[in-house]
């Protein structure tokens, strides 16, 4: 996996990791042995119920912090347009989640992989907690409250 570490200055300074990843980097985000809870949403810039819930994972992050979560949103975009599109995105929205595009050509051989009952379509969220055995999938948007009574309900 190449990490990009990015620092962005604005009105606050904070840092934000963009990185480009193979399949087996992202799994290995989430199949670790340990106690912490993940959540992975899978998302695109030209995807626009992808965009309007990106906003949640941001405040999620937030809020989760002192908690053991991990938020990584994970874009589907072409790798052609981590410079064009991606990065510029991120930083534009001041997004302070790490975000890891997705370098893989064939959807067909990682949708699977991620969850058997994933369509393909996003957005699309996967939450683990290994330690707890648990392993949820979602294809489809959430909502403010939904997605934190989800994060809640895994740590508590």
């Amino acid at each position: 996996m190449r990490w990009i570490p990015i620092l962005l200055v604005g009105s606050s300074l904070f840092a934000q990791t963009i990185s480009i990843a193979k399949l087996p980097d992202v799994k290995r985000i989430y199949e670790r042995a340990n106690d912490t809870t993940y959540v992975i949403n899978f998302w695109a810039t030209w995807c626009s119920p992808c965009i309007e819930e990106l906003p949640y994972f941001e405040e999620a992050n937030q809020f989760f912090s002192t908690e053991k979560v991990r938020i990584v949103l994970v874009s589907v975009d072409f790798r052609s347009q981590f410079e064009s599109k991606v990065k510029p995105f991120v930083i534009k929205r001041k997004m302070k989640t790490d975000v890891v595009l997705l370098d893989e050509a064939d959807a067909n051989n990682y949708i699977d992989a991620i969850d058997p009952s994933w369509s393909g379509a996003i957005p699309a969220t996967l939450v683990v907690n290994n330690y707890r055995d648990l392993r949820i999938f979602k294809g489809e948007a959430f909502t403010k409250e939904e997605l934190f009574r989800l994060i809640r309900s895994t740590i508590n």
